[in-house]
């Protein structure tokens, strides 16, 4: 999949919810890797800053992310919204410290990328693809979220609140192309019960019953109810049994639950990749949500690049009688047994490693271990493989090093081991040499990664 970002730029204007300010937010297209950013424009010479899990820095009502002194609240449903939307880089611009809360759900958002419309850029899309069971816990609140391996990206949600109104509910997505008619029109919720002490604490200064579920579950005079909308700067409402009190009815029955759902989406896209798996998210929150993607952006960060998934029931890109006819290489030198992914600028190839490999009787006869050298060469038969598919007549052409740097050797390869190759360019092709990088990889580590320049010459 390729990187994608807006066609044109679009403004949206609305109250901050916590500040009450009028705040504009312009998205704007993004280059090829610029990623999601928030710039404040009301603070003179801030740069933007991006919005990944590391610059989360409060999570009280909203997730804040923030570089030095700039802050921005309150991003989630944007991000929400252009991540359920495939839009990989915006630049997203404020004349304010928060994004406007609009109707308290990513719905205007949803409808105005939909308008402009979403243009492909040439940069592929990094994909998180989940492989294993990984649980993040709050044992203080019982929140979890829990992620499995999956074919999509899915989300389920379940929510429990102590409220004769709201008890429990649970809302699914098995595809981000339910988002916008199923999720995006979702609002944020509070209960009237919280509503004095989020003002006290300088909160939901914008928040009115037109772009908020309010739920009254508690016993509360008039006259106290009055007062609160007095703080609030709403108008009064007479309230005389529990239940939701606003303008207008619930959008869905389970609207909270969607909304925690929209919530879960949002910051999971702060990991900054796209991902593949099943998120499971019980009574899910901001805290516990971006917990999960600052874990999972550790492991990102200790990995440069996932192991590519490998499924051995599937029919390979190539078999090795394929790859005969593109490399001159044979026996003992053959060192690729089949290419089972390709894209237009990387390749993955498979090489199982025998005990009767030749270079096992002197390295070494009695621990026998994969020469290191052998790996790279490995590497560059498989970029061959990648050059020569872009080329007219590859079997009349050989590849040939040019140079090698960057190598590092991680962990041995032994007799039982299936490595797993993935080279792409670092550069493009020009006048048949390219720079490249390639990682060797046994399960999910890599064993073995080099830089290299490859030159592809025609046979005499």
């Amino acid at each position: 999949m390729k990187q994608c970002t807006l066609k044109n730029s679009f403004t949206l204007k609305g109250k901050g919810l916590h500040t009450g300010l009028e705040i504009n937010a312009t998205f704007k297209p993004a280059p090829d890797n610029f990623g999601r950013k928030f710039q404040r424009l009301d603070i003179e010479g801030s740069e933007p800053v991006e919005a990944v899990a590391e610059n989360v820095v409060e999570t009280c009502r909203g997730t804040v992310i923030a570089h030095g002194d700039v802050k921005i609240s309150t991003i989630e449903h944007a991000m929400a919204a252009l991540y359920a939307m495939g839009v990989d880089n915006c630049l997203i611009e404020l004349d304010g410290p928060e994004m406007p809360i609009l109707d308290g759900s990513a719905k205007l958002i949803v409808e105005k990328i939909q308008e402009v419309g979403i243009e492909e850029q040439k940069e592929e899309v990094l994909t998180y693809v989940v492989k294993q069971r990984t649980v993040v816990k709050d044992d203080k609140t019982g929140a979890s979220i829990c992620v499995i391996p999956d074919d999509d990206f899915c989300v389920d949600v379940m929510i429990e609140f102590n409220s004769c109104v709201l008890s429990n509910q649970f809302a699914t997505m098995d595809s981000l192309e339910e988002f916008p008619k199923e999720i995006a029109a979702s609002r944020t919720f509070v209960f009237v019960r919280e509503i004095a002490e989020l003002v006290k604490h300088g909160l939901i200064k914008g928040g009115d019953l037109d772009n908020a579920i309010v739920i009254y579950d508690s016993p509360i005079e008039q006259a106290e109810l009055d007062n609160l909308a007095d703080m609030m700067n709403v108008p009064h409402k007479h309230v005389s049994e529990y239940g939701f009190i606003n303008n207008n009815e619930l959008v869905f029955k389970n609207e909270p639950a969607r909304h925690k759902l929209l919530d879960v989406v949002g910051d999971v896209a702060l990991i900054g990749r796209r991902v593949q798996g099943r998120i499971i998210a019980t009574c899910p929150g901001h805290t516990i949500n971006t917990t999960f993607s600052k874990k999972i952006r550790r492991e990102l960060k200790r990995q440069e690049i996932q192991a590519p998934v490998y499924n051995p029931n599937n029919e390979p890109l190539m078999d090795v009688n394929r790859i005969r006819e593109l490399l001159p290489h044979r026996y003992p030198f053959l060192l690729v047994d089949k290419i089972i992914e390709k894209g237009e600028k990387y390749i993955v190839g498979v090489k199982n490693v025998s005990g009767n490999e030749p270079f096992f009787q002197g390295h070494f006869p009695t621990e026998p271990v994969m020469p290191g050298v052998l790996q790279i060469e490995a590497m560059a038969q498989t970029a061959g493989l990648l050059v020569l598919s872009g080329v007219e007549d590859p079997e009349s052409y050989s590849t040939y090093f040019m140079k090698i740097d960057n190598v590092k050797f991680r962990q041995k390869v032994v007799p039982g081991d299936t490595l797993i190759f993935h080279v792409s360019y670092m550069t493009d092709l020009r006048r048949g040499c390219a720079y490249m990088k390639g990682y060797a990889f046994v399960g999910d580590k890599i064993v073995s990664e080099a830089e290299f320049m490859a030159q592809i010459i025609k046979n005499k």
